[in-house]
C-alpha cells in the first residue's frame, strides 16, 4: 500500500494548478498575510464544477462586501452560486467562532473600568445588526457588573426608549448605576440629536430615582462613542427635558 494514501493531491483543495494556494501561503507567510478571499477559500476547501474555491470566495466577498458577509445567515449564503447548505454552514460557523474568541464579556462581579470594556462586550453582538438595539449594563455601587439586558429594538426615539423600560431591570436587580448602550446600523458611532435627547431624558430620570447613568456608549462598525469621555453626560444630566 502506498505511503501517500490519505494525503491531499494538488487539486484536493479545489484550486487550479499553477497558482500558489492559500494553504501554501499560510505555511510560508503566516495567516496575517492571507486576504479575506484566501481565508474563505480555506474554509470552503472546494469550489464548484466550473470554479475553484478561491473564485467562489472572491464572488462571495464581492457580492456581499465584508459587512454583509459578517451578518449573513446560512440560509442567505446557501443561495449564492457555488455554495450550498454545507459550505454556507461552514462559513457562518467560522465567522461566529471568530466573534466568540474576540469578544471579552462583562462577567458578573467584574469591575467596569470604562467604555472600552462596554465596547468589547457588545461590539460583536451589536455592530452587525441591521436595526438599532438598546441595552443597559447594570452596576452596583462600586461599578461592578450585575448583568445586562436588551430593553428595546428599533429606531432610537424618546418614545421607544422609555425610562420605565430602561430602569425596570435596574430596580429589579437593585442596581446603583447603569450604562446605556445602543448601536448605529450605519456604522458611524457619532451621536445624533435624538441620541442626545434620549440621554438627557434618561439621565434626568435616573437622578430622580437614585440610579445614576454613568455613560452612554454608541457602538459603530469599527469604533464607539462614549458620552462620558466626550464630556457630554454631565451636561445631559443637568439639562434634562
Amino acid at each position: 500500500m502506498s505511503d501517500s494514501i490519505g494525503a491531499l493531491s494538488p487539486q484536493d483543495d479545489g484550486l487550479q494548478p499553477g497558482f500558489e494556494r492559500p494553504r501554501e501561503r499560510l505555511a510560508s507567510l503566516g495567516v496575517a498575510a492571507l486576504s479575506v478571499e484566501e481565508l474563505l477559500a480555506l474554509v470552503l476547501r472546494t469550489g464548484d464544477r466550473r470554479r475553484d474555491a478561491r473564485d467562489v470566495a472572491r464572488d462571495l466577498v464581492r457580492g456581499l462586501d465584508r459587512d454583509g458577509l459578517a451578518g449573513a445567515s446560512a440560509v442567505e449564503l446557501a443561495r449564492i452560486r457555488g455554495l450550498g447548505p454545507a459550505k454556507a454552514a461552514s462559513v457562518v460557523a467560522a465567522l461566529e467562532l471568530g466573534r466568540r474568541i474576540a469578544v471579552r464579556p462583562l462577567e458578573r462581579g467584574a469591575l467596569l473600568r470604562g467604555p472600552e470594556d462596554v465596547h468589547h462586550h457588545f461590539a460583536s453582538r451589536l455592530r452587525e445588526r441591521r436595526e438599532e438595539r438598546f441595552a443597559v449594563v447594570l452596576l452596583d455601587g462600586r461599578h461592578r457588573v450585575l448583568g445586562d439586558e436588551t430593553v428595546s429594538r428599533g429606531t432610537l426615539t424618546a418614545s421607544l426608549v422609555h425610562p420605565r423600560e430602561v430602569f425596570r431591570p435596574a430596580i429589579r436587580h437593585a442596581a446603583a448605576a447603569v450604562v446605556l448602550v445602543h448601536n448605529h446600523p450605519s456604522g458611524d458611532p457619532s451621536p445624533s440629536d435624538e441620541d442626545r435627547r434620549v440621554t438627557r431624558r434618561l439621565a434626568a430620570a435616573g437622578e430622580l430615582i437614585g440610579i445614576r447613568v454613568v455613560d452612554h456608549v454608541v457602538i459603530g462598525a469599527r469604533a464607539f462613542h462614549s458620552f462620558r469621555d466626550a464630556g457630554e453626560l454631565e451636561s445631559a444630566s443637568a439639562g434634562g427635558e
